[in-house]
């Protein structure tokens, strides 16, 4: 995933300021403890920082490759 696909993905799925807001803001355990933009700054490969993302703010499965991405069976 590209940094700007992690972009796309974070404003579509929660809008472009709340998405702006939960980057800066919200912690995540899975990345090490830091926030989504700390992570990238730190080389976290930007999936890593969607999948930590989706799972602490309950994304259903089927939205998180995007709206019109279905997953694989």
């Amino acid at each position: 995933m590209r940094l700007s696909e992690f972009w796309r993905l974070m404003a579509e799925e929660f809008g472009e300021g709340y998405a702006a807001s939960l980057a800066n803001d919200m912690v995540l355990d899975a990345v090490g403890g830091r926030t989504a933009r700390e992570a990238l700054e730190a080389g976290v490969p930007p999936r890593s920082v969607w999948q930590a993302l989706c799972e602490a703010k309950d994304v259903p499965v089927e939205r998180r490759l995007g709206k019109d991405i279905k997953p694989s069976s």
